[in-house]
């Protein structure tokens, strides 16, 4: 038999961030509905080491913070994602955990991820107004998917094997081969 139903009690973002702040595990919140995160592949761990390697010094010299997969980017009142990566440029952080303005977003797909990378956060993150890039970086093969924010609209681009992902918002491109050095894909 079964428990009893109950009421589903949704965070608010005092709450979660009070959560976060006492949980041995991170959660990402989906309005007001907190998902505990699994943990990442070798794979997924270097190609964040390796963009993170190739972004800080551009964001550095532009005066902006990058971030890994520890910091919360929160997209709205109650809704909170970890992103892979975020590069923020403007302002000062609104919070000690979390960013608001990220001009850049870098999610590493892999089969468990892939769905929610690509339609919920894809979805959420364009609605960012500072947001101009979104890079979805596949663990599995050497594929980089990019969506570019142009006036009102957005654009999408596609590296396979080889080729230069471009950041705008640092005014920077890094090879295919740099982001996955060491990832053997």
């Amino acid at each position: 038999m079964g428990e009893a139903a109950r009421p589903l009690e949704l965070l608010d973002a005092e709450a979660y961030l009070a959560l976060e702040e006492r949980s041995p595990v991170r959660h990402e919140l989906v309005e007001g509905v907190p998902y505990a995160m699994a943990g990442a592949s070798l794979s997924h761990n270097r190609i964040v080491g390796n963009l993170y390697a190739l972004l800080r010094p551009e964001a550095l010299a532009k005066g902006c913070r990058i971030y890994t997969e520890t910091v919360k980017l929160r997209v709205s009142a109650r809704t909170f994602y970890y992103p892979d990566l975020m590069v923020v440029c403007q302002g000062v952080p609104p919070h000690t955990h979390y960013e608001e303005a990220p001009c850049l977003v870098v999610e590493v797909v892999s089969e468990a991820t892939e769905a929610i990378d690509r339609r919920e956060k894809l979805w959420r993150y364009r609605e960012i107004p500072s947001l101009q890039t979104y890079l979805l970086v596949d663990s599995r093969e050497r594929r980089v998917e990019g969506y570019f924010r142009q006036g009102e609209g957005w654009l999408y681009r596609l590296w396979e094997g080889e080729g230069e992902v471009e950041v705008p918002c640092l005014e920077a491109r890094f090879p295919l081969e740099a982001i996955y050095e060491g990832v053997g894909i």
